[in-house]
């Protein structure tokens, strides 16, 4: 495609939103794109971004060869005090970040990367636009059907479109962003067209779609100092990989609520002990809460260690991709998360559904009615209920043995090969991200524009 020097032609400018959730897709985006010869660079705010560089030593400023292409890391300053009362101010942070919103200012042709569900989006879009009923305050309990789905329960839609949601913010942050979806050329999802086929084909119809996940299976890609380039905020904790070696193969429950979600400390304590008296071995990421959350720290029961004894590992970060791919594991107790979701399908991994809010919710119904890889454990934090430890326990066994988990096991490894396929050459996601590429060269080379944007 061309390039000046060894720079080349082509540049992407890629804005994250500063959550784990939201980097570590659009950087799975971005290396995509740079190894197609495209120089990319990634910004989010320089809070986060300094995280990321403690965690990552190989985050440069200056472009680094990745593929045929080119990778940066370049963090904006988002002016915030973190340290005023206002700082811990999330819906004043999701206004103050929309002066970053500078593809429209300047004219530079943008393009949207969704990084949940197409049946997320389906929910946000036919909200923002009335086409059918969702629950209002006067009729809380309403039933919700939408083009394509299946009908949801009122606690099954994204709970921020909920009308008692404490996080108004994030619904007014999210629509805002619907709003403005005219003035993007394509809207990218980390989804595959097989996993939501009928719901992808209708949505195709109301603007440009393109389904390229998982993200994270495409092919990876070695930088020159001979490590991959990745966005996580921590370092993985030692010794996770040798522990889950010497454990049977289908023996482990592996639980992690995400990056953000944080139980109380009675919901842990019942945690602990279902996982205790199931008899199962368990890796538990058990991390520490943000600075300025406003959480307090939980810890495990007194003794519980000792009684758990070498069927437990406790850790504050792991390698999660890998861990849901070892031969040991035997279902994942999650807060269904999308990222965690996808990669669980994808791997071929159980689900017990842990879902606290947003589209969590949603991922949670489709993973046990819908992909029917999933039992429920809870329907999120709404109903705020403890889940005590006999019903941990028995959901545990029910997940690891018997005829449901051997049901639960086929229907993932069905979907495993769906989402190998998909990103394999000629397959669904594969095509959609080249015809992305190749929409984004168009545009780039076009007279008209020379820069590109993805939000």
């Amino acid at each position: 495609m061309g390039s000046q020097g060894n720079m080349p032609s082509i540049h992407v400018f890629m804005v994250s939103f500063p959550g784990q959730g939201h980097v570590n897709p659009l950087l799975r985006l971005g290396k995509r794109l740079a190894a197609k010869g495209i120089l990319v660079t990634f910004s989010t705010a320089e809070s986060h971004g300094a995280q990321m560089r403690k965690a990552n030593k190989n985050l440069s400023d200056e472009p680094t060869p990745y593929g045929s292409g080119m990778i940066r890391f370049q963090f904006f300053d988002d002016a915030w005090d973190y340290s005023k009362p206002e700082g811990t101010d999330l819906g004043l942070y999701m206004q103050h970040l929309e002066s970053v919103d500078v593809a429209e200012t300047h004219g530079i042709p943008c393009a949207v990367l969704w990084v949940q569900s197409a049946a997320s989006f389906s929910c946000y879009y036919h909200y923002l636009h009335k086409s059918v009923p969702f629950p209002t305050e006067s009729d809380l309990e309403i039933e919700v059907q939408l083009p394509s789905m299946p009908l949801l329960k009122h606690d099954e839609i994204p709970s921020f479109l909920y009308p008692t949601s404490r996080y108004t913010m994030l619904r007014k942050a999210i629509l805002g962003q619907f709003e403005k979806l005219s003035g993007s050329f394509c809207v990218i999802m980390d989804t595959f067209q097989e996993l939501e086929l009928e719901l992808v084909d209708q949505l195709s119809k109301i603007c440009p779609i393109k389904t390229v996940g998982p993200l994270f299976m495409h092919p990876k890609l070695i930088s020159p100092n001979g490590e991959d380039i990745n966005g996580d905020l921590f370092t993985a904790d030692g010794g996770i990989m040798q522990w889950l070696d010497s454990k049977s193969p289908s023996s482990v429950v592996y639980i992690s609520f995400g990056s953000i979600v944080m139980l109380q400390q009675k919901q842990i304590d019942e945690l602990a002990y279902g996982l205790l008296n199931s008899g199962v071995n368990f890796l538990w990421v058990l991390k520490e809460p943000s600075t300025g959350t406003g959480f307090l720290p939980v810890k495990l029961p007194d003794g519980f260690l000792d009684k758990a004894g070498d069927r437990a590992k406790i850790v504050q970060w792991c390698p999660q991709e890998q861990v849901l791919a070892h031969p040991s594991l035997a279902c994942f107790l999650t807060h269904c998360g999308w990222n965690s979701t996808m990669e669980a399908i994808s791997l071929g991994t159980p689900i017990i559904a842990f879902p606290q809010w947003g589209d969590q919710v949603l991922d949670a119904k489709y993973l046990v009615d819908v992909f029917k890889v999933g039992i429920r454990l809870c329907r999120g934090e709404d109903h705020n209920n403890v889940i005590p430890r006999e019903e941990v326990e028995k959901c545990v066994r029910e997940a690891t043995s018997g005829a449901k988990a051997a049901e639960m096991k086929e229907n993932a490894l069905k979907w495993k090969k769906a989402a190998e396929d998909a990103v394999a050459k000629g397959g669904s996601s594969q095509k959609n991200l080249q015809a992305f590429i190749d929409e984004v060269v168009t545009t780039c080379t076009a007279e008209k524009f020379k820069k590109a944007s993805v939000q």
